[in-house]
């Protein structure tokens, strides 16, 4: 069953074809890894699958259990993209206890749990303005992973973490894709791509076209 589908997907951006006619079907439980040189259109097409803009041309689908009639945004995706924006004087717990009050899907103690999975200190009382490159991606990962997705849709998640770190990570994502989880990520370390992916998909002149 597809999650995701792209169908004859066109896009322009800043003037560009970053997209013709192109497409891609997400099978659920499955691991994509999409890879390109910068620019090539990645993020972009993240944001279209998460509703953030739209396609010039062509469809995309999300399965309806997803993503009803009357909601923009997919239901049960934890997303990655352009490092989030959070409240600069209020500390990683606090700004994610605020965006798990919206759906009260999690307590706050799944909240402190994720932290610690991904590596902070839920009790760190230093305000995220201070925090450095690593421990924001760390943040963006534990807001990615709180309410437990069915879906994750990430933007570089290893983006500035340290080797150990990046390890923790990518224990956690393997975690998710045994459990069944679908994951379509981007990255531009190989051993990255090759190691966490079931499927690797090239962006390449406007066309999303499976690896061999």
């Amino acid at each position: 069953m597809a999650v995701v589908e792209l169908i004859d997907v066109s896009k322009r951006f800043h003037g560009n074809v970053l997209f013709d006619s192109a497409s891609l079907s997400i099978a659920e439980g499955r691991t994509y890894a999409i890879v390109g040189p910068n620019g090539s259109g990645k993020s972009v097409l993240f944001k279209m699958i998460c509703g953030f803009q739209r396609p010039d041309l062509g469809e995309i689908r999300i399965d309806r259990r997803f993503l009803s009639e009357k909601r923009t945004f997919p239901a049960d995706f934890g997303v990655i993209i352009d490092g989030p924006a959070y409240l600069p004087f209020e500390t990683g717990l606090e700004n994610l206890l605020r965006l798990t009050a919206i759906r009260k899907l999690v307590s706050d103690i799944d909240v402190r749990e994720t932290m610690r999975a991904v590596g902070l200190d839920p009790d760190l009382r230093e305000r995220v303005r201070r925090y450095s490159l690593g421990m924001k991606q760390k943040l963006a990962l534990a807001q990615a992973l709180m309410e437990r997705p069915k879906v994750l849709l990430l933007d570089e998640p290893f983006n500035a973490l340290d080797t150990p770190s990046v390890d923790r990570a990518m224990d956690l994502l393997l975690d998710q894709k045994r459990s069944g989880t679908t994951i379509i990520f981007t990255s531009h370390d190989r051993s990255h791509v090759d190691r966490l992916s079931d499927e690797v998909v090239v962006v390449a002149g406007g066309k999303l076209v499976p690896e061999a």
